[in-house]
């Protein structure tokens, strides 16, 4: 399978017959997210978005882990009271500050996958941890290693989930399971976020499922496919006429 590769310091987009292939490149540091790799982040996945070429997308991470969460200079800032602008700490926090459309950079690095209009599809294996966790539930589809650890650990740093987490588990998650995941930031298993709807397969290689299962979607009508995916982010937000309309609309 023959990709052609651009590269940048913190993401690699590599993209083949209409699949495109995301990978976090921090391995040295379990792919954690630090300032570059926010904006990395946000940069390729609206670059892989305005591609009418691309019918599917999957996002992984180099190296032993799929992400383990936030960068400890990102924490050394929080610590100094500064917070997370557009383009990376900044000396006011900032986080109330809508930069991204209704959302902020943190949230943006998470959203930017569910609003893409083509289906991504994460392949999880190692650490999946905080913002990596976040980052993971804004794919249609997540491929994860049944020996994968996944947490929502905030609470660990005396943090909440603000990267679009709690929008992201809504409808995936039963309100009462993501209550004892954010109290108690307990670690699971690959195999026990399937059971909890933080996994959609549990897979021996998840990064080969997940690029087989793109090139499938690529497969079919891309029409289809991205009326598929709008339907199914209209399913979460609408009122039932309303999404009975865009049934028959997007039909049509």
């Amino acid at each position: 399978y023959a990709w052609g590769v651009a590269m940048s310091d913190r993401v690699l987009l590599e993209t083949d017959d209409g699949v495109a292939l995301v990978r976090l490149n921090r391995a040295d540091h379990l792919n954690a997210l630090d300032a570059a790799m926010f904006g990395a982040l946000v940069e390729v996945g609206e670059r892989v978005a305005a591609r009418k070429d691309l019918r599917a997308v999957v996002l992984s991470g180099l190296g032993k882990a799929f992400c383990a969460g936030l960068d400890a200079s990102l924490f050394a800032a929080i610590g100094r009271g500064d917070g997370l602008g557009p383009h990376g700490p900044t000396a006011s926090s900032g986080l109330g500050e809508r930069t991204h459309g209704i959302a902020n950079l943190a949230q943006r690095v998470a959203t930017v996958w569910a609003e893409a209009p083509m289906p991504v599809i994460a392949a999880v294996h190692g650490a999946c941890f905080g913002g990596g966790l976040q980052v993971a539930l804004g794919a249609d589809i997540r491929c994860v290693a049944a020996d994968a650890r996944l947490s929502v650990m905030e609470i660990k740093w005396g943090l909440v989930p603000d990267m679009a987490g709690f929008l992201l588990t809504r409808g995936r998650v039963r309100p009462d399971v993501l209550a004892d995941l954010t109290y108690t930031g307990r670690i699971v298993s690959g195999q026990e976020a399937l059971g909890l709807g933080l996994a959609t397969r549990v897979c021996a290689d998840p990064l080969q499922e997940a690029l087989a299962l793109a090139r499938e979607i690529a497969g079919k009508s891309p029409h289809a496919i991205r009326a598929a995916k709008r339907l199914l982010a209209a399913a979460r937000a609408s009122d039932d006429a309303a999404l009975l309309l865009a049934e028959s609309l997007e039909q049509e």
